[in-house]
């Protein structure tokens, strides 16, 4: 499906990556990339975001493209996309509503699906008045998964009562999961998260420490559904080693809700690893806004360790770096070439020790 992309720039320092990884999501969602517009911007336009005059501008982009859907790398309020809809004449899907999209593309669990389809009607149900006569005739693509277009259809009313059965049928998963978590705990097995933006490598480290076949792919997303696995690791015994959804900026907060119970595993888990792209030259930033996240859940207390992932890829060795204290608080591994995974191991048994009671007791491993 052609898109136009309209990227803008506010002059945060880091536009450019920004930029990068909307395109990134929108061929995640399948797009055609067909033309792009930079819009630069101090601050947004009540009415368009980008102004009246840049809309003429797409406008005319938009038809010389031939593009069907425009894609806005900017959270929209309802009546900037209502009224850039009307001007443009094509569907306009926002930041928010493509990273929905990809999920509901992803989700293949059934607690996975019931989570997206939560937060698409959260976040549709602000924006029925939206639907003109020309997305009468559009028929699937990217921004109309999932619910599809019977459920934007619905008024208020109905919306309200499917949320609040699909938030029902989560609250029994949880429950689900809050009693295998206890059956662990009276196992005395320690459980680790593995945590990381998205495309870090969480999945390809999580198959190379369990000897699982988790779906791993260069994309963004490419995990939705959580996936546990036991693996025994001399000197710990039996580690529960979960992988979770990866994060990234401007996570949609109707999103973040949505997949609390997925994230429980993280919550509840007695050490994270946190896995960063080592190549990635926007790491530091990455690494905050994954802190960032962990803080909204109430996980950023938990004991985590730095794995810096892709070391082939950034030139590092394979190392274990520690701070002043003696605290491990950085491992340096290659995934995808098993590189320094028994420094990361010892990393793991070093995080707790068995106690009398046969419980593993937590240190700190919280990098300054």
């Amino acid at each position: 499906m052609k898109v136009l992309v309209i990227s803008v720039d506010q002059g945060e320092p880091d536009y450019a990556a920004h930029a990068e990884e909307f395109v990134m999501l929108a061929r995640g969602a399948g797009a055609d990339i067909a033309a792009m517009m930079n819009v630069r911007r101090s601050r947004p336009d009540a009415a368009y975001f980008i102004g009246s005059g840049k809309v003429e501008e797409a406008v005319l982009l938009a038809d010389e493209a031939d593009a069907e859907i425009v894609l806005f790398d900017q959270p929209l309020s309802p009546a900037q996309q209502r009224n850039l809809e009307r001007r443009l004449e094509r569907r306009v899907v926002d930041r928010v509503a493509l990273i929905l999209d990809i999920f509901a593309l992803r989700a293949k669990s059934h607690e996975g699906k019931l989570q997206v389809e939560l937060a698409q009607l959260q976040h549709l149900s602000t924006r029925l008045t939206r639907m003109w006569s020309h997305l009468e005739r559009q028929r699937g693509g990217i921004g109309m998964r999932g619910p599809g277009e019977s459920q934007l259809e619905m008024d208020r009313r109905m919306i309200g009562d499917k949320v609040r059965l699909l938030r029902s049928r989560l609250a029994r998963v949880q429950r689900q999961r809050a009693t295998q978590r206890r059956a662990r705990s009276r196992g005395s097995t320690l459980s680790v998260s593995l945590v990381g933006y998205t495309n870090a490598g969480k999945s390809t480290l999580f198959n190379a420490l369990t000897r699982a076949d988790a779906y791993a792919a260069d994309q963004l997303f490419a995990t939705l559904d959580t996936t546990t696995r036991r693996v025994w690791i001399e000197g710990a015994g039996q580690v529960v080693v979960s992988d979770t959804v990866g994060f990234i900026r401007d996570l949609p907060p109707t999103l973040i809700a949505a997949f609390r119970a997925t994230l429980e595993e993280t919550v509840q888990a007695d050490l994270l690893l946190h896995v960063v792209d080592a190549s990635s030259p926007q790491r530091d930033e990455q690494v905050a806004e994954v802190n960032k996240v962990l803080a909204d859940i109430g996980a950023d207390e938990i004991p985590r360790i730095l794995v810096y992932n892709k070391i082939d890829q950034a030139g590092y060795e394979p190392r274990v770096e520690r701070n002043e204290h003696g605290t491990i608080a950085r491992v340096f591994v290659g995934a995808l070439g098993r590189l320094g995974l028994d420094g990361l191991r010892g990393a793991i048994v070093e995080s707790g020790q068995i106690a009398g009671n046969n419980a593993f007791t937590i240190e700190n491993l919280q990098s300054e």
